[in-house]
């Protein structure tokens, strides 16, 4: 047996070692840059207007007008970090500590849960209606657990399918599926358990999903898998009152109390999109920021720039979102090493989670969950793990094969797993990533 995997997965290495390490996809930073960019300037727009309703609702002026967009402005740029250091720190180096890093997010929210519910130590623990999801870190704002477990799982998940595909086991059910759900089991209870945080389970499964996806997941184990986390979903939004609050109003629709607090908000975000129109009120002039629509800066920003921008900026910014996912597809189709397609195919699974979301919530035809809009909202440690997974990726693309003939011995064709047996046209040849 083990001869035989050495085979296989000399038969990965051999792959791999055709391709020569090139430039990497600019398109991937321009995108990214540009939708924060965006982000920074609305911040900015309606930060004054937030400042002056949480001074008059806590009777303080502790909120001056840069505030909001002074802290943006930092997050950003320690995003930007991120992507900088998940640029040049060598994937094999990630991937080497990936159990190391989804350790440690699981002993994080060990901690909180211990200092938010147990000792309620909340200079450390930060809570807000019944979850703590935060460590309170001073004046450098607040840390999220949750995210640590994201990025440690994707690149866990990625190494574990990747030896697996390349044994030709990724359908097997004792040492593939069980495995790695316990691990995500662990995670959901955490995240959406203890946490109570709905929205970040959703954005894990689909991480995993995609990588299972091109994995190469038989569609008899999907359907079984997909019954499961229905089954699954369904306990946790009964368990939950406030979730079970926000599907009922969803369900309900226009005929929902508007007293409610998730129809109050939904009513409102669709009032701030509708009131857009075709080319917005203009920046600065937002009316449902001034204390009308809840987490204006936060959760519900794309409809404040729904209302600033209009419906044409709105589709310029899913636009950008697009463009931005569509090279992460193409990324990833294009890499050779197993582990790596899986990585870049995860983070586009995280990625499109938090806009399908996000945006679905606004303009209700999802239930509210309370995810942020990535690299857009207002918010640091989300922000940063997702610069951090396109950093990756961004290095990532610098293994590519595009159009190309990976050229290959006939013993090592017969030495190659089927995904990486694919073939194309012209290629980069050359010394070993």
């Amino acid at each position: 047996m083990r001869p035989m995997r050495r085979m296989v997965q000399g038969g990965a290495r051999s792959v791999a070692a055709s391709v020569r390490k090139h430039k990497p996809d600019y398109q991937i930073l321009l995108y990214m840059w540009l939708i924060m960019m965006i982000g920074l300037v609305i911040i900015y727009a309606i930060g004054p207007q937030r400042a002056n309703v949480l001074n008059n609702a806590y009777g303080t002026d502790y909120y001056d007008s840069t505030y909001f967009f002074i802290k943006q402005t930092v997050s950003l740029a320690v995003a930007l970090l991120a992507f900088a250091l998940a640029t040049v720190t060598p994937y094999q180096l990630l991937l080497k500590h990936a159990g190391k890093i989804l350790g440690f997010g699981f002993a994080a929210c060990v901690l909180l849960f211990l200092f938010g519910n147990v000792v309620h130590i909340d200079s450390i623990a930060q809570c807000s209606l019944g979850a703590c999801r935060w460590f309170t870190l001073g004046p450098l704002g607040s840390l999220q657990p949750a995210e640590f477990v994201k990025f440690g799982l994707l690149l866990f998940a990625a190494g574990f399918l990747g030896a697996r595909a390349t044994q030709g086991l990724i359908n097997d059910r004792d040492k593939t599926l069980i495995p790695l759900g316990v691990i995500v089991a662990i995670a959901l209870v955490f995240i959406i358990g203890i946490q109570k945080d709905m929205g970040t389970g959703i954005a894990v499964i689909a991480i995993l999903a995609a990588m299972l996806l091109m994995a190469g997941l038989k569609y008899r184990v999907w359907l079984a898998l997909g019954g499961i986390m229905v089954l699954v979903g369904i306990a946790f939004i009964l368990i939950a009152p406030h979730r079970l609050e926000r599907v009922t109003t969803f369900f309900s629709g226009d005929s929902s109390n508007v007293d409610d607090a998730g129809a109050y908000h939904i009513a409102h975000a669709k009032i701030a999109i509708g009131s857009g129109g075709l080319t917005g009120v203009g920046i600065g002039n937002s009316v449902q920021a001034t204390g009308y629509l809840p987490e204006a800066i936060n959760d519900s920003v794309f409809a404040i720039m729904g209302e600033t921008f209009g419906f044409v900026g709105l589709v310029g910014i899913l636009g950008l979102f697009t463009a931005l996912l569509m090279r992460l597809l193409k990324v990833s189709d294009h890499l050779v090493d197993i582990r790596l397609k899986l990585i870049v195919a995860g983070v586009f699974g995280w990625l499109a989670s938090h806009v399908v979301l996000n945006v679905g919530a606004m303009i209700g035809i999802i239930p509210l969950t309370g995810i942020t809009l990535p690299l857009l909202s207002f918010g640091g440690t989300s922000m940063v793990f997702i610069a951090a997974a396109l950093g990756l990726s961004f290095q990532l693309s610098r293994y590519t094969a595009f159009g190309s003939k990976l050229e290959s011995s006939s013993d090592n064709a017969r030495q190659q797993p089927a995904w990486a047996a694919r073939r194309s046209t012209r290629g980069r040849t050359g010394s070993k990533p």
